[in-house]
């Protein structure tokens, strides 16, 4: 009698087990990635290209079109490289000002998002 409960409690327990791995492995959500872009730091980098271009000795008419054209492209790339980048990472994407903390699963766009706008 005592052996029959014990090895229907061990069959029990073994079921059990093996139903919560494969839920854990197979079903379960995994951990969420977020990607997130420092937008301060890419606008500060721009900004500063434009400043060159426009506070250099004997800034020209086409030097100022040029900036002015550098700065049209630049916001019609953005948004434009940013709705791209959740597809890319498959992740969430997110400002840098919005985290507060950083955990295993965040990783910093930032870079990638200067690759896409042809920043370096």
């Amino acid at each position: 009698m005592i052996r029959n409960i014990v090895v229907a409690w061990v069959v029990a327990t073994v079921t059990m087990v093996a139903g919560l791995y494969a839920y854990h492995t197979r079903w379960s959500q995994p951990a969420l990635t977020i990607g997130v872009v420092d937008i301060a730091d890419v606008y500060r980098a721009k900004e500063r290209a434009y400043t060159e271009i426009l506070t250099k000795a004997n800034v020209t008419d086409e030097d100022r079109k040029r900036a002015l054209a550098m700065a049209g492209d630049f916001a019609n790339a953005l948004p434009k490289a940013l709705s791209e980048m959740p597809a890319e990472c498959q992740c969430l994407v997110l400002l840098k000002s919005a985290v507060v903390g950083d955990t295993p699963n965040t990783l910093d766009l930032t870079a990638a998002l200067r690759r896409k706008l042809g920043m370096g």
